[in-house]
């Protein structure tokens, strides 16, 4: 379950992406306008979730689809193979859209993966304090 609600996570920051461009070059938002703009990096993005849940298993420490390494694996596969993918159908993709892309999509799937571990952490913590102190009418019921 988690695998897929990263994915899902994963998918509305490429969507984003893909809504935020189509914006700034005063192209129309329609749904069908975002997802032809989004379709190589939704792909590309499914390519690298399960590319890094492979990494991970091949390593033998099964790791959370919001680690690190995962999230790099996704970043880097999301941009070069998104990227691949639009040029071969024809798109244009200059070096200053790669790097539009590259520093787009790492803070949005590198970023919420990092909120997620730093909420991760807080449970634990919370979930880890030592019990309250014993009041000296609870020692005395012990005695």
């Amino acid at each position: 379950m988690k695998f897929l609600g990263a994915i899902g996570l994963d998918v509305v920051v490429v969507l984003a992406f893909a809504a935020i461009g189509r914006n700034s070059h005063a192209e129309t938002d329609t749904l069908t306008g975002i997802l032809t703009t989004a379709w190589p990096y939704l792909v590309a993005t499914v390519v690298g979730s399960v590319l890094g849940s492979l990494i991970s298993l091949a390593r033998r420490h099964p790791t959370r689809p919001y680690a690190w390494r995962t999230g790099i694996v996704v970043w880097l596969t999301t941009v070069v193979l998104g990227m691949v993918l639009r040029m071969a159908t024809g798109d244009t993709a200059a070096w200053p859209f790669w790097i539009v892309a590259f520093i787009t999509l790492g803070i949005g799937l590198l970023g919420w993966r990092g909120v997620a571990r730093l909420a991760g952490r807080r449970a634990d913590r919370r979930n880890a304090q030592p019990a309250a102190a014993i009041t000296s009418s609870d020692a005395s019921k012990l005695e």
